[in-house]
């Protein structure tokens, strides 16, 4: 038996995370799911719901099986920097911690907490296993996300609107990380010289404190009202001079929709800062054979390369601070390089097709069911 404390959810990335990996190790292994209390609303999905209920163990209840827990293989979600397990009270023989990061610089008492909680820490991306290799934590490899080829492959993937329009993707939740800002001006060049461009973003944020980190940017005028998702978006696009005809603002859509709309766009656009995972919303458009723009930074260097994508190259140090005191360093892409490979995929659309369907074919290794076999081996179930 294994126990496994991990988020849900079917709208931000560790709740796709948990969900899956919950459900493939559970084929290869008899689990035990602690988390927080859900409903089918949570999930996104009643069968999926069906299925993780049979899992769940409730720590609510007075049969809560806390003793078999403490005889089992535990993996548990590192969900913040402080490396505390999602679930402290839960320890068992084995323990083994899931973490996705965004900091080259830790605290020595987060090195402390994941020495005294955990056995071995599993990197979200080779990225974040080097910096705790180079923060003296030994014991650390790299599993990387998967996708689901049953929603996100190459299949009928031409687009059905939008046929006369240049359609470039931009994704992730809006924040200063993701690089949303230097989307919003290089776009905004794009569409100075050519009428027929179409921005459709699906930039929601659940937390409001990373939302509001786009104020650093030097770029763009950060306008963010609150209230209503689209509408607060539109006011930041329009601030900053992008006309709104040429935008489509989507609102917080479960992940299960979103093979649609990638497969009825033409470039995805991905300058981003800093990725503690691989990306999640990058592989899944890649998957579904579509070309990206990408920076050639941090966690995406798992996934994307010069033969399944177009990489941004040109990158300096963005030093971070907080309080006055270095947290990170981030790698900055340049803002002209950006709109040179916006211009240069509106203008190579053949060519384009090309390098999505290598994307696509290039995602086919990355499937849960072997992130959930290699989580299974280092379990030891």
């Amino acid at each position: 038996m294994l126990t496994l404390a991990l988020p849900l959810g079917h709208t931000f990335g560790w709740g796709i995370c948990g969900k899956y990996l919950a459900r493939e190790i559970a084929r290869l292994s008899p689990v035990r799911l602690v988390t927080q209390p859900f409903e089918a609303a949570d999930i996104g999905d009643e069968f999926e719901y069906r299925e993780l209920q049979r899992l769940y163990a409730d720590r609510r209840s007075r049969d809560f099986p806390g003793a078999e827990i403490a005889l089992s293989a535990v993996l548990q979600g590192i969900l913040s920097l402080e490396f505390l397990p999602m679930a402290p009270e839960i320890r068992g023989r084995r323990n083994l911690g899931y973490s996705f990061f965004e900091h080259t610089i830790l605290p020595g008492k987060s090195l402390d907490n994941a020495r005294r909680h955990f056995d071995m820490i599993v990197a979200g991306s080779t990225w974040c296993e080097e910096i705790l290799r180079h923060h003296g934590l030994g014991q650390t490899v790299t599993v990387c996300q998967g996708v689901d080829p049953a929603i996100f492959n190459m299949y009928e993937n031409q687009k059905s609107f939008f046929e006369n329009r240049f359609v470039v993707f931009s994704g992730g939740k809006l924040e200063f990380r993701k690089g949303q800002d230097l989307v919003i001006r290089a776009f905004r060049v794009l569409q100075e010289r050519h009428e027929d461009v179409l921005l459709v973003n699906a930039w929601f944020n659940h937390w409001e404190d990373s939302l509001r980190s786009m104020a650093a940017s030097p770029h763009i005028e950060f306008v963010y009202s609150g209230g209503d998702h689209c509408a607060a978006v539109n006011r930041l696009l329009a601030a900053n001079g992008i006309a709104l005809d040429k935008v489509i603002t989507l609102p917080a859509k479960p992940q299960t929709l979103m093979a649609r709309i990638y497969k009825n766009t033409d470039c995805g656009l991905f300058p981003n800062r800093c990725e503690g995972g691989t990306n999640l919303g990058l592989m899944e458009y890649m998957a579904c054979g579509k070309p990206a723009i990408v920076s050639n930074s941090s966690g995406h260097r798992d996934v994307a390369n010069d033969g399944n994508a177009l990489l941004l190259k040109n990158l300096r140090p963005l030093t971070m601070t907080l309080g006055g005191n270095a947290t990170t360093v981030w790698d900055e892409p340049a803002l002209d390089e950006i709109i040179e490979a916006l211009e240069w995929a509106y203008q190579h659309r053949e060519a384009l097709g090309d390098i999505g369907q290598a994307a696509g074919w290039s995602m086919q290794e990355f499937s849960w069911a072997a992130a959930a076999a290699r989580f299974h081996a280092l379990l030891g179930g």
